[in-house]
């Protein structure tokens, strides 16, 4: 049970990584500080912030707290990222401490208590606390390259208009085991 919820997991965060970066790569490198208003993030700091969370939550969690000292909050929604390259540089190394987290999970006891600010979590615990966060984040990510694209935009899910095509196109297959991410993310390869 172990190894297929951490299978599960992983594939969930490639899931949501997948969607992020098709929506930075969709997005002019003149509109990564685009804000909607003053009180709105950016791409830009989106991903500084999710750079820093995954840093100081998965950077030795096992023995450290997931809230580290040198961690700098405030500062990641200062819009100064400086071009594209630093912005898809501080995404991936975000995502690689994750998935190295991953990796070393995957040789512990799930029930092992890690701690965030103080606060205990099982290791499923901690990771079901930042998939949500990270999807809360990624679906701003993908409603700003909605609107920065607007008409230019192709849907990474199910295309407006399109369900029932779709759907038929399910139903005409035999029952069958899959992960639900896998047919977006291969389309979308394409």
């Amino acid at each position: 049970m172990q190894q297929e919820y951490m299978s599960n997991i992983k594939t969930m965060f490639e899931y949501y990584k997948h969607l992020g970066t098709e929506t930075i790569q969709r997005i002019p490198e003149d509109k990564i500080h685009w804000q909607f208003n003053d009180d709105s993030n950016s791409v830009a700091i989106i991903v500084k912030h999710l750079w820093g969370n995954m840093l100081s939550r998965w950077t030795d969690f096992l023995t450290s707290d997931g809230e580290k000292t040198w961690r700098q909050r405030d500062q990641e929604f200062e819009n100064d990222i400086l071009d594209k390259k630093e912005l898809l540089d501080k995404w991936n190394e975000g995502w690689n401490c994750l998935f190295h987290a991953i990796e070393l999970a995957n040789s512990e006891d799930l029930d092992t208590v890690v701690y965030i600010r103080n606060q205990g979590h099982s290791i499923i615990e901690a990771f079901q606390r930042q998939l949500g966060h990270y999807s809360y984040h990624i679906g701003q990510l993908v409603f700003l390259g909605k609107m920065i694209q607007a008409e230019k935009w192709v849907s990474l899910s199910i295309p407006k208009n399109a369900s029932q095509q779709f759907n038929d196109k399910k139903f005409d297959q035999e029952k069958h085991r899959q992960h639900f991410t896998d047919e977006f993310i291969n389309r979308n390869k394409s």
